[in-house]
């Protein structure tokens, strides 16, 4: 397993990168637009990590902005953890086997969600390409909010 990057939502996209580039001293290494998702995330890196943040993927801060406005309460602008995995099959059956409940299955072979016992929502991601699609994960339903 190897630690991928914390998500927050921001409201402002421009003032949230102000902030977090131009006072705290982090550097943007990656972005992406999803026109069809109506979402920008966009990945920053502290001085002394973005040289491997930009080669290997160190962790990283992933600010969501989504185009759409949305009021976050309870916690929701705080997104999630992630984490990458091996084998997100296996992975996720040995959570259900210690009794974690498995809160968006994989059913794409690539990404599941979780939560922690202080119910912070953290995200398993297929390392490389994602798994063959299979049962059971295909037709599990998603349980609570993730």
């Amino acid at each position: 397993m190897r630690f991928l990057h914390t998500m927050i939502r921001v409201n402002d996209l421009a003032k949230s990168l102000a902030f977090y580039c131009d006072i705290l001293g982090l550097s943007e290494v990656n972005r992406i637009e999803s026109e069809e998702g109506r979402f920008t995330l966009v990945y920053l890196a502290a001085p002394l990590d973005k040289y491997n943040a930009e080669r290997v993927g160190s962790p990283t801060l992933e600010l969501t902005y989504n185009w759409d406005t949305e009021e976050y309460t309870g916690g929701r602008n705080f997104g999630h953890l992630a984490y990458e995995v091996d084998d997100i099959y296996l992975f996720c059956q040995n959570l259900m086997d210690a009794g974690v409940i498995i809160n968006r299955p994989p059913r794409d072979g690539y990404m599941a969600f979780i939560r922690s016992p202080d119910d912070i929502s953290i995200e398993l991601l297929q390392k490389g390409k994602r798994l063959q699609v299979q049962e059971p994960w295909l037709s599990m339903e998603n349980k609570g909010s993730w």
